[in-house]
């Protein structure tokens, strides 16, 4: 029998530099996502953590090196319902919003529903879908900014989720909600991690939580990144994610 095809990754990155102005935020790194994986992204305040998302995202560009996504420049990617992105400051923005929560959810497949279109039951299906896959189904009816803060970041994810990704990218997922919260939520990402397949690379703070779940760890700090085994993690810590330069 012939070997099977391999898929390109579902991120790679190679010899990736960016700069604000004149100030450099991370050089010549490099690391890729195979599909499948829950991959973990640390590091302290200012090393470029949401930056990296904004460059696989195509947002930013470059200094040097680039992104492929699925095997595709970010920058001239044209497959976007292949990723999910939930944002970091997505919780507060959506306290008071007037929608319902599935409303909130349905919203995200307005390209298929067409410009001044209405929603048919089939969208409002998916929807519910989306919900009951994080839990949701019950607060459908519900407006978004009733509900707390943990159930409002599930409905957010069911926003994502709605429009059937491969990939998603979170950042600071669990901020700005109680431990229990916390936990319910990465326990969640893990099983759509294992059911579903879905690669997930999530910016965190709260790596001693996550490393429970995730299957990689990877680490930016002072311009530079590294992966970390399990053996690694608590050592890292102790010296806040300080580690030398890559060669």
């Amino acid at each position: 029998m012939p070997d099977a095809i391999r898929l390109p990754d579902a991120v790679r990155a190679d010899n990736l530099s960016f700069q604000y102005g004149d100030e450099p935020v991370f050089s010549h790194i490099g690391f890729s996502l195979r599909r499948g994986d829950f991959a973990a992204v640390l590091g302290a305040n200012g090393s470029g953590k949401s930056t990296l998302l904004r460059l696989i995202l195509g947002e930013l560009v470059p200094a040097s090196g680039g992104v492929l996504l699925f095997g595709k420049d970010a920058q001239h990617f044209d497959e976007w319902h292949k990723v999910g992105y939930l944002a970091q400051n997505g919780l507060a923005s959506g306290a008071n919003f007037p929608a319902t929560a599935e409303e909130i959810v349905t919203a995200n497949l307005f390209s298929r529903i067409g410009f001044m279109r209405f929603t048919k039951r089939v969208h409002r299906e998916k929807a519910r879908e989306a919900l009951y896959r994080v839990g949701m189904s019950a607060y459908a009816g519900r407006m978004l900014g009733s509900l707390s803060g943990g159930q409002r970041q599930r409905v957010l994810l069911a926003r994502v989720l709605v429009s059937e990704p491969e990939l998603l990218l979170l950042d600071e997922p669990t901020n700005g909600v109680d431990a229990e919260t916390v936990a319910s939520l990465l326990a969640l990402l893990s099983r759509l991690n294992r059911e579903d397949g879905l690669t997930i690379a999530m910016v965190t703070h709260d790596i001693a939580r996550a490393s429970e779940y995730v299957s990689r760890i990877l680490c930016l700090e002072y311009g530079s990144m590294v992966e970390l085994d399990r053996s690694q993690l608590e050592e890292e810590l102790s010296h806040r994610h300080k580690h030398p330069a890559r060669p």
